[in-house]
């Protein structure tokens, strides 16, 4: 009988100290969606290299939240400790109370809190700008210089967004301009832009914005048939002129300098993505240009991943004000999208006709995907009609300008 008893009793104290006794709905709401956000990744393939880590820092945060617990002390009576460890107790960690010496023992954090302080601190996302120039051609910008014009259009909806959200929604200034980066389709800058701004956001606005990214091809074509006509989708346009080694080597130079002495803010972002992309075009250095490129850009995704999906806890993400987040993400994502067809119309009808109006759609900045999906939906009207070139330069304008667009909100907000 009393071993029975043991037994039970070893069973009953298991229980009390698993999860079962501790998470809530919430936690196993947020689980249901990490899961749907897994399934997507794998089963899908929407952006599996991100979406994958940040759907599984969201499920293990929701089983076991003390996996992003800060660091703290606990009172220990110092007779006691020096009993059970033996030594002593250093002076300026002894707190009295009621007479009785307490020992201020120092626990340690969870693990993810620790990889977390990269994103807390801004590091993650300018190190993956780095690698992002290390993969990025500006060659297509280069050679059509009008792309910057798309890349900025489609930047206007974080502002319109920004307005949207703090006169309407009741969002703070800074909340604002966090949300409406969401716009830009650039996982890191709303990361970057969001811990300086709104840090107590990070976790509905980086699901939110990976989340869009990922649907690029989901949510980008009703947007682009709906404001172009066959006409204009049908539109082949001439091959670009091709790029010398020298104009390539003086841009990320050239932009860096602009942009860095008109908006010293966003220098981080945008001076980390010229230096990668000089990496590349130098042709000097092939050793780190290919550590950046690859290892560490693999590193980093997987710290910023699954610590940016370990913020995303049932108590934070599932509120209304979330939710209002993630409403205006999806509206600052189709507006982007929104301006950018606009002005390739202007384009357009201003060089009768010898613009697509589709690759306007790839100035937001979801590096190639939205390319592709200007390219793919211009061949569904013209088999022939090879528009992907022709989108990369806006898009990759749009890495630009989502990285200025999130420098002016920092200036202005911070």
């Amino acid at each position: 009988m009393g071993i029975l008893q043991g037994f039970l009793d070893a069973l009953l104290g298991l229980f009390n100290d698993s999860g079962l006794m501790d998470l809530t709905w919430k936690n196993y709401a947020m689980m249901g969606i990490a899961c749907v956000l897994l399934f997507l990744a794998i089963k899908k393939q929407y952006e599996p290299l991100l979406l994958l880590p940040i759907a599984f820092g969201m499920l293990i945060v929701n089983l076991y939240p003390a996996i992003m617990a800060a660091p703290s002390t606990e009172l220990v009576p110092v007779q006691q400790y020096i009993e059970a460890h033996g030594g002593e107790v250093p002076n300026y960690a002894v707190t009295v109370l009621d007479g009785i010496n307490y020992y201020n023992v120092p626990t340690n954090g969870g693990l993810l809190y620790y990889l977390y302080q990269g994103v807390k601190l801004g590091i993650y996302p300018p190190l993956i700008f780095l690698g992002i120039g290390c993969m990025t051609d500006f060659g297509p910008l280069i050679a059509n210089p009008k792309s910057f014009i798309l890349g900025a259009a489609a930047q206007v909806g974080i502002f319109f967004t920004f307005i949207l959200a703090t006169m309407v929604f009741g969002f703070t200034n800074a909340e604002g301009g966090a949300i409406g980066i969401i716009g830009g389709a650039d996982g890191p800058t709303a990361i970057y832009t969001t811990s300086i701004l709104a840090p107590h956001l990070l976790g509905p606005i980086a699901v939110a914005a990976y989340s869009y990214m990922a649907l690029v091809p989901i949510i980008q074509p009703p947007i682009m048939k709906a404001l172009t006509t066959k006409k204009e989708r049908s539109v082949v346009m001439t091959q670009l002129r091709p790029v010398s080694k020298l104009e390539k080597i003086l841009f990320p130079i050239i932009v860096t300098i602009v942009c860095s002495i008109l908006l010293p803010s966003s220098a981080p972002l945008v001076g980390m993505l010229m230096l990668g992309n000089l990496f590349k075009e130098s042709g000097v250095v092939d050793r780190i240009f290919k550590t950046a490129q690859n290892e560490l850009m693999n590193i980093i995704t997987i710290f910023l991943g699954v610590t940016v999906g370990a913020t995303a806890t049932g108590e934070v993400f599932l509120t209304l004000k979330t939710l209002g987040i993630i409403a205006l993400g999806l509206a600052a994502f189709c507006l982007g999208t929104t301006f950018g067809v606009l002005f390739g119309k202007i384009m357009y009808w201003l060089t009768g006709g010898k613009v697509n109006p589709l690759i306007g759609s790839a100035g937001v900045s979801a590096v190639p995907m939205a390319a592709r999906v200007a390219n793919k939906v211009g061949q569904q009207e013209n088999p022939s009609n090879f528009l992907l070139m022709h989108a990369m330069g806006p898009n990759v304008a749009g890495v630009i300008g989502s990285a200025v667009a999130a420098g002016v909100l920092i200036s202005v907000l911070s």
